[in-house]
């Protein structure tokens, strides 16, 4: 049997192929690496518990993590210098109130999330939308690194799989249903985070947005997910009155 792997994890990995069992294994003998299936009892429960659940994550750093109260923060890949302090900034905040900050390691909003974290000396998970072998983008390789080191790396997809465009959106879904609610920060009427907000209220999480300026672009996709529904967020407390009572159910 594989290094570390339970009877059933190797099962499902060599029910792929066997050339992709033999890659996965060794990938997997590297003690920071790990592989998560569905009906392991480390498997994160909210996620589990939500529709279209991935049935294997693969995790590099600290696979417990996944299962600590989090929250999601996206945004635009363009954000203005405000949204993007804002995102370091609530971050900050929320690991300081003992919260997990869990995001999509893009550009903009979510880089500065992770960033906002880890500067607090807190937790922070990012989930790709390839595999833990091919970091994207390129320039947050380092970030990403720092993030195996003081959180965790998460992926559906095998190490070695390449970015592809189709598996951005679907990665939100994981993005959403780890945690208890997600703020988008800056968004534009099309941004890829209202798939995020789409997904977080199919899956019965909360949905917070922060407003802007009537005349930005960014800020629309916010106004329309207020609109509809979404807290408004002035603050960090705003988040935190309607999420206390989610977190203690995890």
């Amino acid at each position: 049997m594989a290094i570390g792997l339970k009877s059933n994890q190797v099962s499902f990995i060599r029910n792929q192929s066997i050339e992709l069992a033999e890659r996965a294994f060794v990938w997997r003998e590297n003690v920071s690496n790990r592989i998560l299936l569905q009906q392991d009892d480390e498997y994160p429960p909210l996620l589990r518990e939500s529709k279209g659940c991935p049935p294997i994550l693969f995790v590099q750093g600290d696979p417990a993590l996944l299962s600590e109260p989090q929250i999601a923060m996206v945004g635009s890949r363009n954000a203005s210098a405000g949204g993007l302090e804002t995102a370091r900034s609530f971050s900050a905040e929320f690991v300081n109130f003992g919260y997990c900050i869990t995001s999509g390691l893009a550009l903009g909003i979510d880089g500065h999330a992770h960033q906002g974290a880890l500067e607090a000396n807190g937790k922070t998970i990012a989930v790709l939308g390839s595999g833990l072998e091919s970091i994207y983008p390129a320039r947050h390789k380092s970030l990403a690194q720092r993030i195996a080191q003081q959180g965790a790396l998460v992926s559906e997809h095998l190490p070695w799989i390449k970015p592809r465009a189709e598996h951005f959106p679907r990665r939100n879904r994981i993005v959403s249903g780890l945690s208890l609610g997600v703020v988008v920060v800056e968004a534009a009427e099309k941004s890829g985070s209202l798939i995020t907000a789409r997904y977080a209220a199919e899956q019965g999480r909360e949905v917070f947005a922060v407003p802007g300026s009537i005349r930005h672009a960014y800020h629309q996709g916010c106004h329309s997910l207020i609109r509809t529904g979404a807290c408004l967020v002035q603050s960090v407390e705003d988040v935190l009155c309607e999420i206390e009572s989610l977190s203690k159910l995890v």
